[in-house]
């Protein structure tokens, strides 16, 4: 087992340059992986990632997640080859199908099928040997090459998932499975049965696929504040994927509330409605001793990264990176036992 991994992500919602500075701060801390979060309505991730690849030298990075619904394959394939070009080998390619798509009117059906084939499409153009791909959703016809140079032909692949389907999938294909919005160890067992659905079915030994847990965090000296900022920011993704955790049981009505403050735009009266114990489950938040705390019982329940994820501080998510790698980075115990 190798040492457990702490990542960092970021909202795609920031001025040019800013990500650069962000990224080389994490970096100088002993951050391993830098995520960009491709989630709808914000920027395109690849304008930060390319920035990023640029200012920094060591972490890994990359897209969580592009989506084959809103992005066909083939132009994942590309700006996944770019970034990892820029980036010196240093890139994942991240898939998930996506969510809050019915917003701008697409549909999901067969989102692990979907998946399926994104992925054998990408890996078939990377692989530039002209094999092409017998898919029925997003088919290649043989010989169709890039007119490109590939640095990687089989990039570490990065599936996000939370359903059983999606999560077994990535047992038979992913080198890593990230959850996004949980920081919750009691489920770490639950997806380990999952992927090994998915490992045993292709003769992988159990184990093969890394596990990222990710949630928003937000960290500060004033503990209070910070989580009472989390619970605004955690509430739209409380309403994602809050029913998705079989491992929590949600207080009666609780649901029903946040949907209908966030329809009216009120995350700060939604996140109010949030208890403690469900917070916790869903986001880092409080002081540096909290945050590590919470990251600390991922660690032993056996995920190999975390992520931090945005804000990250109060008024500033450099001072929440800052926090981060000064404060909470020290107080983890990340190498095996």
């Amino acid at each position: 087992m190798s040492r457990v991994e702490i990542g960092l992500g970021l909202q795609c919602d920031k001025l040019p340059g800013r990500y650069a500075q962000l990224a080389r701060t994490a970096e100088e801390y002993g951050i391993d992986v830098i995520s960009v979060f491709s989630d709808l309505l914000f920027q395109p991730p690849i304008g930060a990632l390319l920035e990023i690849a640029g200012a920094t030298e060591r972490v890994r990075l990359g897209a969580a997640c592009w989506n084959p619904f809103t992005l066909h394959p083939y132009e994942i394939a590309g700006q996944f080859a770019l970034l990892d070009q820029a980036s010196g080998g240093r890139a994942y390619l991240g898939l998930a199908k996506g969510t809050w798509l019915g917003a701008i009117g697409v549909a999901q059906p067969r989102a692990v099928a979907h998946l399926r084939e994104a992925v054998g499409h990408i890996r078939a153009l990377l692989a530039g040997d002209g094999r092409g791909y017998d898919g029925e959703l997003y088919p290649l016809r043989p010989d169709v090459r890039l007119r490109y140079p590939v640095l990687r032909p089989e990039p570490p692949l990065l599936l996000g998932s939370w359903g059983p389907l999606g999560i077994a999938l990535a047992g038979r294909t992913a080198d890593e499975l990230k959850l996004g919005g949980t920081a919750n160890p009691d489920l770490v067992p639950v997806v380990r049965e999952r992927l090994a659905v998915g490992e045993t079915a292709t003769g992988r030994p159990l184990g093969t696929v890394r596990l990222c847990f990710g949630a928003v965090t937000v960290v500060d000296t004033d503990g209070a504040a910070a989580r009472t900022a989390a619970r605004r920011e955690v509430a739209m993704y409380l309403d994602a994927v809050a029913e998705l955790d079989p491992t929590v049981e949600l207080p009666s009505g609780l649901l029903a509330g946040v949907r209908d403050r966030l329809a009216a735009n009120d995350h700060a009266a939604a996140g109010e409605l949030i208890p403690d114990d469900i917070l916790d489950r869903f986001a880092f938040s409080g002081t540096p001793e909290q945050v590590a705390a919470q990251a600390q019982a991922l660690i032993d329940a056996g995920v190999d990264r975390v992520e931090f994820g945005t804000p990250h501080g109060l008024a500033d998510d450099k001072v929440g990176i800052t926090l981060i790698g000064r404060e909470v980075l020290p107080m983890l115990k990340r190498d095996p036992s």
